[in-house]
Protein backbone atom coordinates (compact mmCIF):
# COMPACT_ATOMS: atom_id res chain seq x y z
CA UNK A 1 0.00 0.00 0.00
CA UNK A 2 2.60 2.66 1.05
CA UNK A 3 4.43 1.65 -2.61
CA UNK A 4 1.12 2.67 -3.88
CA UNK A 5 1.11 5.60 -2.45
CA UNK A 6 4.65 6.59 -3.20
CA UNK A 7 4.05 5.65 -7.23
CA UNK A 8 1.33 7.39 -7.33
CA UNK A 9 0.49 10.98 -8.60
CA UNK A 10 2.51 12.88 -5.57
CA UNK A 11 -0.76 14.76 -4.62
CA UNK A 12 -2.20 13.80 -1.71
CA UNK A 13 -5.03 14.10 -0.28
CA UNK A 14 -5.87 16.36 2.55
CA UNK A 15 -7.32 14.31 5.74
CA UNK A 16 -10.87 14.82 6.50
CA UNK A 17 -11.97 17.66 9.02
CA UNK A 18 -12.28 16.56 12.38
CA UNK A 19 -15.79 16.41 13.99
CA UNK A 20 -16.28 19.54 15.58
CA UNK A 21 -13.64 21.27 13.74
CA UNK A 22 -14.08 23.87 11.55
CA UNK A 23 -13.02 24.04 8.10
CA UNK A 24 -10.72 27.15 6.71
CA UNK A 25 -9.98 27.93 9.98
CA UNK A 26 -6.32 28.14 12.22
CA UNK A 27 -7.71 28.53 14.99
CA UNK A 28 -10.29 26.74 17.13
CA UNK A 29 -11.88 29.03 20.12
CA UNK A 30 -14.22 27.04 22.63
CA UNK A 31 -15.77 28.54 25.95
CA UNK A 32 -12.83 27.65 27.77
CA UNK A 33 -10.52 29.81 25.70
CA UNK A 34 -7.53 29.06 23.00
CA UNK A 35 -4.98 26.56 23.26
CA UNK A 36 -2.60 27.65 26.27
CA UNK A 37 -5.15 30.62 27.51
CA UNK A 38 -8.05 30.01 29.21
CA UNK A 39 -10.86 33.12 30.24
CA UNK A 40 -9.95 34.45 33.89
CA UNK A 41 -5.99 33.74 33.32
CA UNK A 42 -4.39 36.78 35.20
CA UNK A 43 -2.12 38.98 32.75
CA UNK A 44 1.05 38.23 35.25
CA UNK A 45 0.28 34.79 35.39
CA UNK A 46 0.20 34.48 30.87
CA UNK A 47 3.13 37.11 30.61
CA UNK A 48 5.42 35.00 32.74
CA UNK A 49 3.98 32.12 30.83
CA UNK A 50 5.02 33.76 27.44
CA UNK A 51 2.02 34.53 26.33
CA UNK A 52 0.63 37.60 26.58
CA UNK A 53 3.03 40.02 24.79
CA UNK A 54 3.04 43.95 25.22
CA UNK A 55 6.33 44.10 23.35
CA UNK A 56 4.74 44.08 19.77
CA UNK A 57 3.05 46.87 17.42
CA UNK A 58 -0.48 45.95 18.06
CA UNK A 59 -3.59 48.06 19.90
CA UNK A 60 -2.81 46.20 23.19
CA UNK A 61 -1.10 43.49 24.31
CA UNK A 62 -0.62 40.17 21.94
CA UNK A 63 -1.34 36.38 22.35
CA UNK A 64 2.32 35.03 21.12
CA UNK A 65 1.17 32.45 18.63
CA UNK A 66 -2.19 33.86 18.17
CA UNK A 67 -2.04 36.71 16.10
CA UNK A 68 -5.35 36.89 14.92
CA UNK A 69 -6.81 37.09 18.06
CA UNK A 70 -7.27 40.37 20.75
CA UNK A 71 -7.41 40.13 24.53
CA UNK A 72 -9.57 41.87 26.84
CA UNK A 73 -8.52 42.27 30.15
CA UNK A 74 -10.69 43.60 33.25
CA UNK A 75 -8.84 43.85 36.92
CA UNK A 76 -6.59 41.73 35.27
CA UNK A 77 -8.45 38.79 34.36
CA UNK A 78 -8.95 37.48 30.93
CA UNK A 79 -12.58 37.83 30.06
CA UNK A 80 -12.52 38.16 26.08
CA UNK A 81 -11.49 37.38 23.16
CA UNK A 82 -12.24 38.81 20.23
CA UNK A 83 -12.04 37.02 17.24
CA UNK A 84 -9.84 37.35 13.50
CA UNK A 85 -11.44 36.35 10.27
CA UNK A 86 -9.88 32.77 10.64
CA UNK A 87 -10.60 31.90 14.02
CA UNK A 88 -13.87 30.21 14.41
CA UNK A 89 -16.07 28.28 17.26
CA UNK A 90 -16.15 24.40 17.30
CA UNK A 91 -19.04 24.42 15.43
CA UNK A 92 -17.49 26.12 12.86
CA UNK A 93 -18.75 29.98 13.08
CA UNK A 94 -16.32 32.38 11.75
CA UNK A 95 -16.49 35.82 10.12
CA UNK A 96 -18.69 35.34 6.94
CA UNK A 97 -20.62 32.76 8.39
CA UNK A 98 -24.45 33.03 7.45
CA UNK A 99 -26.85 34.20 10.17
CA UNK A 100 -28.94 31.28 9.58
CA UNK A 101 -26.51 29.12 9.72
CA UNK A 102 -25.53 30.33 13.25
CA UNK A 103 -29.44 29.80 14.69
CA UNK A 104 -29.11 26.60 13.58
CA UNK A 105 -25.73 25.72 15.31
CA UNK A 106 -27.10 27.89 18.40
CA UNK A 107 -30.69 27.30 18.84
CA UNK A 108 -31.67 29.31 21.88
CA UNK A 109 -29.37 32.09 20.79
CA UNK A 110 -30.97 35.21 22.19
CA UNK A 111 -31.15 38.27 19.72
CA UNK A 112 -29.73 41.45 20.43
CA UNK A 113 -30.52 44.50 18.67
CA UNK A 114 -28.12 47.57 18.41
CA UNK A 115 -28.39 50.25 20.02
CA UNK A 116 -29.61 53.53 18.09
CA UNK A 117 -28.24 54.97 16.21
CA UNK A 118 -27.93 52.44 14.19
CA UNK A 119 -24.14 52.80 12.94
CA UNK A 120 -23.48 49.41 14.63
CA UNK A 121 -23.79 45.51 13.97
CA UNK A 122 -27.06 43.93 15.41
CA UNK A 123 -26.20 40.38 17.80
CA UNK A 124 -26.79 37.07 18.47
CA UNK A 125 -25.47 36.11 21.91
CA UNK A 126 -24.96 32.31 22.63
CA UNK A 127 -24.68 31.45 25.86
CA UNK A 128 -23.51 28.41 28.09
CA UNK A 129 -23.19 28.93 31.82
CA UNK A 130 -21.36 32.08 32.29
CA UNK A 131 -19.93 31.59 29.29
CA UNK A 132 -21.01 33.17 25.30
CA UNK A 133 -20.34 33.61 21.87
CA UNK A 134 -21.24 37.05 20.67
CA UNK A 135 -21.70 37.21 16.84
CA UNK A 136 -22.33 40.36 15.21
CA UNK A 137 -24.03 40.46 12.02
CA UNK A 138 -25.50 42.70 9.03
CA UNK A 139 -28.70 40.72 8.88
CA UNK A 140 -27.22 38.59 6.50
CA UNK A 141 -23.60 37.10 7.63
CA UNK A 142 -21.37 36.87 10.80
CA UNK A 143 -19.12 40.11 10.93
CA UNK A 144 -16.99 39.64 14.12
CA UNK A 145 -16.69 36.80 16.50
CA UNK A 146 -16.16 37.47 20.50
CA UNK A 147 -16.09 34.85 22.91
CA UNK A 148 -15.43 35.08 26.56
CA UNK A 149 -17.65 35.69 29.62
CA UNK A 150 -21.70 35.85 28.78
CA UNK A 151 -21.74 39.46 31.31
CA UNK A 152 -18.64 40.96 30.23
CA UNK A 153 -19.73 40.18 26.03
CA UNK A 154 -23.02 41.69 26.83
CA UNK A 155 -21.72 44.65 28.25
CA UNK A 156 -19.37 45.40 25.38
CA UNK A 157 -22.17 45.02 22.57
CA UNK A 158 -24.26 47.41 24.95
CA UNK A 159 -21.20 49.66 25.33
CA UNK A 160 -19.82 49.26 21.90
CA UNK A 161 -16.31 48.91 22.51
CA UNK A 162 -13.37 46.67 20.49
CA UNK A 163 -10.25 45.75 22.12
CA UNK A 164 -8.63 48.73 20.88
Amino acid sequence: MTAAWISGSGARTPAPPRPGEPIGTSEVVDLNGLRNVEFGDTEDELTRRGILRTDVDACGAALAGHDTVSPIFVDDRLVLLWLGDTVGTPEGVTTGTPVTEVQAHYPSVQVLDAPQPRYRFDGLLAREGDRAYLFLHDGEVVRKVIAGYADWAERLFADGHSPC
